[in-house]
């Protein structure tokens, strides 16, 4: 990547995102966060320098450097990349860390932040803004949809299919060849052994709807 980054969100996912830019050689060029707390903070050489709507910092993107956004809840994080690609005309950048296995023929659209540790299997595909932390798998042909988040160490077996919007929990296991459907949740540590409907929340082993 040529040009610097601002990531969008100073929290705990805006630490996991400088660490993988600084891990990769990056330049950061700043953090943006809505926190009154956070304003003017420094993180090592990288400062919060304003909010996440800007106009004077979110006006360089795209010129002068990429931005990736770094806010784990959902709707924030929608509403933001819907400003930045319909007011900026820009789309965030992924942050990969540099321990991340991925299969040559896997897909991986754009804004995604994929954690240390990762594994991407062969002709799996990861749509645009997913959040795979620390350790997850995403197996041979599993495809993830937009805005998808997999919790750490949760394991997405061959041929999973995971809509729109769903948040699947540390640890989780997703059996092969099961859909879990549009913003569906499932909970941390759960074994799901059948399709999960959209908007449904499941939990426990096996999985069970609540």
């Amino acid at each position: 990547m040529e040009n610097p980054v601002l990531i969008i969100g100073a929290g705990d996912l805006g630490m996991k995102a400088l660490d993988i830019f600084k891990r990769n050689n990056v330049l950061v060029y700043g953090l943006l966060d809505d926190r009154e707390d956070l304003q003017g903070k420094e993180f090592g050489e990288v400062s919060v320098l304003g909010t996440t709507d800007d106009p004077s910092y979110l006006n360089i993107i795209g010129s002068k450097c990429e931005a990736f956004l770094a806010i784990g809840e959902r709707s924030v994080r929608e509403r933001i990349v819907e400003n930045l690609n319909e007011t900026y005309k820009v789309m965030p950048v992924n942050a990969i860390h540099d321990t991340a296995v991925i299969a040559e023929s896997a897909g991986i659209g754009h804004g995604n932040l994929i954690g240390a540790k990762v594994i991407i299997g062969p002709l799996s595909t990861i749509g645009h803004h997913c959040l795979v932390l620390t350790a997850g798998v995403i197996d041979t042909s599993a495809s993830l949809g937009d805005f998808v988040t997999i919790g750490s160490g949760a394991i997405i077996n061959d041929r999973v299919k995971i809509n729109d919007g769903a948040f699947i929990g540390a640890g989780a296991i997703i059996v092969a060849g099961i859909e879990i459907g549009k913003n569906a949740r499932i909970g941390a540590g759960s074994v799901v052994v059948e399709n999960v409907p959209a908007g449904a929340t499941f939990f426990g082993n096996p999985a069970r709807k609540i």
